[in-house]
């Protein structure tokens, strides 16, 4: 009688899962922004990410290329082939000031892209009754 050895599958099955959780994290956005915190639900959405970042010094970033003001728009158009419905996350720094931002939403909005969300980051929740 013989049978099949599948303990080198599980191995190579368990060293695979083991290397997508630890790549997982690293595919977000490189530019590292400390994120306002929020208690608002996510929204939904299954398109690919598209993100526009304000770092702490109001450098502008699409993905990772940073950008400058008056390129966003161009740069936006032929990234979505002129899809002006495509969702653009806009990524502010806490510490960034609030005109900056109101200046990238400004500069997308003249750009036709209407389908804007910003992004932050869940608060913890209140522990012990406080």
């Amino acid at each position: 009688m013989s049978e099949i050895n599948v303990t080198p599958f599980v191995d190579v099955m368990l060293v695979l899962l083991i290397i997508f959780m630890v790549t997982a994290p690293l595919l977000t956005a490189g530019i590292q922004i400390e994120l306002p915190k929020t208690s608002a639900a996510p929204l939904p959405g299954n398109d690919a990410p598209l993100s526009v970042s304000v770092d702490q010094q109001g450098r502008l970033f699409i993905q990772e290329t940073e950008v400058a003001l008056e390129e966003l728009g161009p740069k936006l158009i032929a990234i979505t082939n002129a899809k002006s419905d495509t969702r653009v996350f806009v990524r502010g720094d806490q510490s960034v000031n609030y005109g900056r931002v109101m200046e990238v939403m400004g500069e997308l909005s003249a750009s036709g892209f209407t389908n804007l969300a910003f992004v932050t980051e869940s608060k913890p929740a209140a522990q012990g009754g406080r």
